[in-house]
Order: C-alpha cells, then sequence, then structure tokens
C-alpha cells in the first residue's frame, strides 16, 4: 500500500538519521535492508509507508535513510522495528523533485 497522499498530492518524506561509526560503514547496506524490510513488513500489515533509500556519509559518521510515510509515529514504527536505536526523524522535502 502506498503513503497516503496529503492535500496537494504529495507524500510526506521522512529522514532517518542513525550514527555509524567509520568501522562500521560497510554496515550501512545491512542496515538500509533492516530498513526496507521494516517498512515493507508495516505496508502488509496496512500501514501507508514505504522505504525509499539509504545514504552513508562516512566521513561524518551518519547514515540517512530515506521514508515516506502517513505520518512520523509510522516513520517511528519502522525505527523500532529496525531496531534502530537513537533514530533522529525529521520530514525532508524534496526540493529537486520535478512536477508533472
Amino acid at each position: 500500500m502506498p503513503p497516503t497522499l496529503r492535500p496537494g498530492g504529495h507524500v510526506p518524506s521522512y529522514l532517518v538519521e542513525v550514527y555509524l561509526s567509520r568501522p562500521r560503514t560497510h554496515d550501512a547496506r545491512a542496515l538500509g535492508e533492516r530498513v526496507r524490510a521494516a517498512a515493507c513488513e508495516l505496508a502488509r500489515d496496512g500501514v501507508a509507508v514505504r522505504y525509499v533509500r539509504t545514504t552513508c556519509l562516512p566521513d561524518d559518521e551518519t547514515c540517512f535513510h530515506l521514508v515516506e510515510a502517513a505520518s512520523p509515529a509510522d516513520v517511528e514504527e519502522v525505527c523500532r522495528r529496525a531496531r534502530l536505536a537513537g533514530a533522529r526523524i525529521v520530514q525532508a522535502i524534496e526540493a529537486s523533485r520535478t512536477r508533472r
């Protein structure tokens, strides 16, 4: 089930920020898979949520996961299921997206 559209036709996006030490940079792909799996599991349960991508910044020891969801609470549940301790969740606006 795709995330619910908000007025104006856009899907809310959230950036999940987690600490990932330089020695663990190679774990970014596995973390992304956990987030994707958690989002898919929630979607199967009828929650409007979708994993988009994971980006790792090794020099900043930070990993970002982009998730589309109807609410930040849904993203919190994704993080809980993916076992992302200490995740910071903020709404994200895609400034480069072109309109159709």
